[in-house]
This record gives C-alpha cells, sequence and structure tokens, in this order.
C-alpha cells in the first residue's frame, strides 16, 4: 500500500470538500403535511393586508379567509404598465395610504378583466371567504377612507345573501400595527396607540385568534406556555425560482411553525401570516413570527403559519427601501403583481404547494344529524356588529343565525355558509342574544344554546391619530 499516495489523495479530497462544501450544502426546504390546500387562510397588516387581498383575490378557489389589517383594496395602485411606474408609486403612497377611494368601479372592473381572462380564480368563490377587516382609529399611516374601501371591494362581490362573511372592527384605538393582547406587557411592542415600530400594538385585543376564528369557526383556546410545535426557516429562493430574491425583493429565508399535531401526520390547515413594511426580519428580528399571536393558537388547532419574508432593496429597480409588499408593481411593472402569475404571489403560492404536497385524499362527510352547533361565542364586537363562531359540524350545508334583544323572542337575521357570522346593524351599548340552528337538506335543526354581549360605544372621532384616548 502506498501510504503516501493515499495521504496526498485524502488531503486532495479535504481541501475539495473544503472548498465546495458551500456549494455542495442543499437549502432547506418546506416539508410537505397532511394539509388540505383548500383549508388555507391568509391576513396581513400595513403593505402585508394590500399583498392578503391580492393574494387571496387570486387564489379564492384555495383561500377560505382573508385578514386585512389597515389594507386596502385590490389593485389599489392601479399599475399598468412600465409606464405607469411613477404614477402607481405616486398612488402607493398617496391615496392608498390616506384616501379618498370613494370610487371603486376601476377596482371591480380590473378584478373582472383579471378574472375573465384566467388571470385570477372565478370572483364568484369571493363570496364564500370569510373577511375581516381593521382599522385602528389611531392610525396616522392608513387612513379609514382606505380600509373603508377594501369593505366595499369585498361587499360587492359578496352580494347580500353573504354580507354576514364580513367583519370590520373600527371602535379599537389602535395604531398602525397588528394588534396583541399581550399581558403582562412586553417592553420590545409598542403601546397600543403607537405608530412606530415594531408595528405591533398592544391593545388587549388578540387579533391573531379573532382572524382565525373568524376564518375557521370556534377553536380551542391558545396555548399557554411553552408551545409544542417548532419555527423552522427555509430557502425562499427555492419558489421564487426561476426569478432570483433579490430582484423580487424577498429575504433569502423564511418562517414556517408547525405545530406537533401537524408534524405528526393529523390533518391540518394553513394560515399565511404577512407581515407589513420596516417589519421584516432585518427591522425588528423576530418578532413578528414570535409575537404575533397566531403560533399559540395555531399550535392547539391543528394549523401551520407561514411568515414569508421581503427585503427592503434601495433600487432603482426593484424600488422598495422599506421592505414592503408589492402593491405598486415595483417587481412585474405591469398589471400582474396583482394576478397569480406576479412574481411575489407566484412565489408564495409555491411554498403554500410545498407546505399541503402530502395531503391525504379528502373525504366527503355524511350529511350530519341535526343536532345543534355547540360552542357558539361572540368573538369580537363593535359598536354596531358583532362576530359570531361556532364549532363546524360535518356535512352541514349551511346555518341560519337567530338575534334577540336583552328580552324578547328571537327572529333569523341572516344564513351562513360556514361557522361563522358577522351581524351588523346593531345599536351601540345594547345586550343582545344569539342562536344558531343547523341546515341539513333543507331541514332545520335544534337551535344553540344562547351567546350574549353587549355593543361598545361609538367611539368619539380621532382628529389626530396616535393622539387619541382608548375607549373601554
Amino acid at each position: 500500500m502506498n501510504v503516501a499516495r493515499l495521504r496526498r489523495t485524502a488531503i486532495v479530497l479535504g481541501c475539495v470538500a473544503w472548498m465546495a462544501g458551500p456549494a455542495l450544502a442543499q437549502p432547506a426546504k418546506l416539508s410537505g403535511y397532511n394539509a388540505d390546500i383548500r383549508e388555507s387562510s391568509i391576513s396581513g397588516v400595513s403593505s402585508g393586508a394590500f399583498m392578503a387581498v391580492q393574494f387571496g383575490t387570486a387564489w379564492s378557489s384555495v383561500i377560505r379567509g382573508v385578514g386585512v389589517v389597515a389594507g386596502g383594496p385590490y389593485w389599489c395602485a392601479k399599475a399598468k404598465s412600465w409606464l405607469s411606474y411613477w404614477s402607481a408609486l405616486s398612488n402607493a403612497t398617496g391615496v392608498c395610504l390616506s384616501g379618498p377611494l370613494s370610487d371603486l368601479s376601476e377596482f371591480f372592473a380590473k378584478a373582472d378583466s383579471k378574472s375573465a381572462s384566467g388571470a385570477i380564480d372565478s370572483l364568484q368563490l369571493l363570496g364564500r371567504q370569510k373577511i375581516y377587516l381593521f382599522h385602528g382609529y389611531n392610525d396616522d399611516k392608513v387612513a379609514r377612507p382606505v380600509t373603508d374601501a377594501a369593505a366595499g371591494f369585498y361587499r360587492h362581490y359578496l352580494g347580500e345573501a353573504n354580507r354576514g362573511n364580513l367583519f370590520y372592527q373600527t371602535t379599537i384605538g389602535a395604531g398602525h400595527s397588528l394588534v396583541v393582547a399581550q399581558d403582562p406587557p412586553r417592553i420590545d411592542l409598542g403601546a397600543c396607540q403607537a405608530n412606530v415600530g415594531p408595528f405591533i400594538g398592544q391593545c388587549g385585543y388578540d387579533q391573531a385568534g379573532i382572524i382565525l376564528q373568524h376564518i375557521y369557526g370556534a377553536l380551542n383556546p391558545p396555548r399557554q406556555g411553552p408551545l409544542t410545535g417548532t419555527i423552522k426557516s427555509f430557502d425562499q429562493s427555492v419558489y421564487a425560482k426561476p426569478a432570483s430574491l433579490s430582484r423580487i425583493s424577498l429575504g433569502e429565508t423564511g418562517y414556517v411553525f408547525v405545530p406537533k399535531s401537524c408534524a405528526d401526520g393529523e390533518a391540518c390547515g394553513v394560515h399565511i401570516a404577512l407581515h407589513g413594511c420596516r417589519q421584516t426580519v432585518d427591522d425588528i428580528q423576530k418578532r413578528f413570527i414570535d409575537h404575533a399571536g397566531y403560533n399559540a393558537w395555531a399550535d392547539t388547532n391543528r394549523l401551520i403559519v407561514l411568515y414569508p419574508q421581503t427585503v427592503a432593496a434601495s433600487g432603482p429597480w426593484p424600488y422598495n427601501p422599506q421592505g414592503c409588499w408589492d402593491l405598486w408593481g415595483y417587481v412585474d411593472y405591469d398589471d400582474s403583481y396583482v394576478t397569480k402569475s406576479g412574481a411575489q404571489i407566484r412565489t408564495i403560492k409555491a411554498m403554500l404547494d410545498a407546505l399541503t404536497a402530502s395531503a391525504a385524499p379528502a373525504i366527503v362527510a355524511a350529511p350530519a344529524p341535526t343536532v345543534a352547533p355547540d360552542r357558539l361565542a361572540v368573538v369580537d364586537i363593535t359598536d354596531t356588529s358583532a362576530a359570531l363562531a361556532w364549532t363546524p359540524q360535518a356535512g352541514t350545508a349551511g346555518y341560519r343565525v337567530f338575534r334577540a334583544g336583552a328580552d324578547g323572542p328571537f327572529a333569523a337575521v341572516g344564513d351562513a355558509t360556514g361557522p361563522s357570522f358577522a351581524d351588523s346593524g346593531l345599536t351601540p351599548q345594547t345586550a343582545y342574544r344569539w342562536r344558531v340552528s343547523t341546515i341539513v337538506n333543507g331541514t332545520e335543526g335544534p337551535a344553540s344554546g344562547e351567546a350574549t354581549a353587549t355593543t361598545r360605544v361609538a367611539p368619539v372621532p380621532c382628529q389626530k391619530p396616535g393622539t387619541c384616548p382608548i375607549g373601554p
């Protein structure tokens, strides 16, 4: 045996391995889980809210609910082509923040044309989505008329038959932030009415839980204490191809929270949570991922939470200095950014496809016996509306919602196709009661137990957002 030759060979191979190591390392990819893609949902704050609307509209065939916190309507910036880029940027930093957006006809026309061409899913599917909207009256970044326009966009496609799918909260004195019910308060998060980073406001309001329950129905309480699930990082470049991450203003690393139950193969859903401008891990570390409130609910309710990440880009192409999601066409320079082919929408969908790749075949549930819905609860309340949720029942075609005052008989106020309903047209500071019954094969079943709540005080108009007192 030539020992000298073996030593030389070992040295050469060792050097080659050392030099080639980083290039040969396989990027971390998302694992596939037993997650039905049709049980997916999305929410976001600020630019993430605009992207949530864009993604949820483009992919309404798989998105069952959308949460919009300080966001606006589909195609708000009105980008059309590279010739309109500067106009779209002006809109994104102008009327898409301050309003007014009173004429929604252009937004409807754009959505209609994109749906007709097949660039986005059928707009009829928006009618089944559960929509949560939020405007904090201390928000000095995005004015209420902008979120009002988002409400107008959804009401147009929901129609009267599905009006109970939309809940709009406007009575919380939050600043420009996703809102949490942190107790005790954390010094690394924001005050309720703050309009500065990390844009997570501690208002004693569990926004993540309310969003998820409006979409999925009454859920198990969130995990108290250490979570059983795991936060994993992954390489976003795998899902951006053929584009480079820098070209589409996405960060190298994304994150996903996977409950132990989902890792063990149980049937799960996926919720996509989108941060806002200046909320990336480069800006606020992992505060959004760790403290936005989604993980504790997901851990006890078999929900995987996907946290894609943008990155700031100083341009000139793309120009995205605050790490916002693309709401003015800074990637594609035309109107494809609000369609399935838009670079960021396409990338998020590829991530969702990866997470749901191991879903078991769907089982069609047999019609359930006509039993009363369980765990009816009022999960949120405004001065004129209430968000109701209950446990979904397999095989149930629909539900009928009944309302009564503090005294007196119940009367039907609407039907729901999923386990939640936003009852509107209520009177401020008034006590109400609700019941819900199932509808199976056209037959109305027994009613649930009662849920009660008193509507909030109508907030005093806030003349200088950021300085107005926080009401009860």
